[in-house]
């Protein structure tokens, strides 16, 4: 099977694009990741636009490398914390051991995707391959150059959809069930993340940092 799987967070769980042989294929929408792995074969590629490996202390090379690509979008990378961090029991907890044991603060944002985060790395995906994947590095990549629009406007979305349907991805007008109720940032995103798993099932997939060992540290694939 040549399903390629893009898989992005969303405030009721998770939404996956799979793409057949590069073209869309189908929507799924469900509460977790592991229920979206296992509707797809064995041997499947799932990018996740989710932090995959922690920092033992100060920043992942893999968000310093995106940072630095995204220029003025360098804020949708978020710093990923210490695991330690992310298991506080609440924001304030994890601010106290933040003073402890980084050399930084801990945002409310990355506190927020906690238990996403936990779940991508603690779970058993059997014989499917997960990739970091973070889709505004993709959609640049895709361009050429840095986006002027956010994902949140109108004209950024119709950006990143004409950049999809540049590289084969059209999204149909509907999707189906609650697939079809999820905000368009996020469906938009998770179809680039399956055009990089994509790439990465083909060989052809690019990862930051360029210079790293992504079999020893954790990288951002594109």
């Amino acid at each position: 099977m040549d399903e390629s799987v893009g898989v992005d967070g969303w405030k009721r769980g998770w939404i996956a694009i799979v793409l057949q042989a590069g073209a869309f294929e189908r929507a799924i929408s469900a509460e977790t990741l592991l229920e979206i792995a296992q509707s797809t074969p064995d041997g499947s590629v799932l990018g996740v636009d989710m932090p995959i490996g922690f920092p033992t202390r100060g920043a992942r090379e893999a968000d310093l490398a995106a940072r630095a690509v995204l220029g003025g979008r360098r804020s949708s990378i978020f710093i990923v914390p210490p695991r330690s961090i992310l298991e506080a029991p609440t924001y304030e907890a994890a601010r106290r051991v933040a003073a402890r044991i980084w050399d930084q603060g801990v945002s409310a944002q990355s506190f927020a995707l906690r238990k996403k985060v936990l779940e991508v790395n603690d779970s058993d995906f059997g014989g499917r391959l997960l990739i970091e994947v973070h889709p505004e590095v993709c959609f640049r990549m895709i361009a050429g150059q840095p986006l002027a629009h956010s994902k949140k406007t109108w004209n950024g979305q119709q950006h990143r959809r004409y950049l999809l349907e540049s590289v084969g991805i059209v999204i149909p007008q509907l999707l189906p069930g609650t697939a079809g109720e999820v905000p368009v940032d996020d469906v938009l995103d998770a179809a680039v993340v399956a055009w990089t798993a994509d790439r990465f099932r083909r060989g052809v997939a690019r990862f930051l940092p360029a210079t790293a060992d992504p079999e020893a540290v954790p990288t951002i694939w594109y």
